[in-house]
């Protein structure tokens, strides 16, 4: 009898499945990490693959919540513009439109995962366009500020 071991990926739990021969007309199948063996397929006459399915205990993940994505303005022609890094609530905003600003001042103070992270200018120039305000919620790539 001649067996073979697959490594099989389902729903990103990695599973590792061992395949005997019985005979040149039926396959039987062995599931190991303390799954539920998949039923010896029936005899055929070409190989048949298996569904292996994670045992019932296992948690359903939940998908978050979506969030609804505030419209903006588009960025004015040669604006530098500066985007969140990462998801989280906008704590304080410390410049104004129309204001100059050096490369490394400080315009935005985003708090994520319980932290404060200070979001500096990239460029020298003017705040041309400040699209968010203390309290609002942003996700990664949204616009905060436009510099011109």
């Amino acid at each position: 009898m001649n067996k073979r071991i697959f490594r099989i990926t389902v729903n990103g739990r990695v599973y590792e499945v061992e395949v005997e021969e019985i005979s040149s007309t039926s396959v039987g199948t062995q599931v190991s990490q303390n799954t539920t063996p998949a039923p010896s397929a029936p005899p055929v006459s070409a190989p048949s693959v298996s569904q292996v399915t994670p045992p019932k205990s296992q948690a359903t993940p939940v998908s978050a919540p979506a969030v609804e994505k505030k419209p903006t303005a588009p960025a004015p022609e040669g604006g530098t513009v500066v985007s969140a890094p990462m998801p989280g609530k906008i704590l304080k905003v410390a410049v104004k439109e129309g204001e100059s600003v050096s490369k490394g001042d400080l315009l935005v103070v985003l708090e994520a995962m319980k932290m404060e992270n200070e979001i500096f200018s990239p460029a020298d120039g003017v705040v041309k366009q400040v699209a968010v305000s203390a309290g609002d919620s942003v996700n990664t790539g949204d616009l905060l500020v436009v510099i011109g």
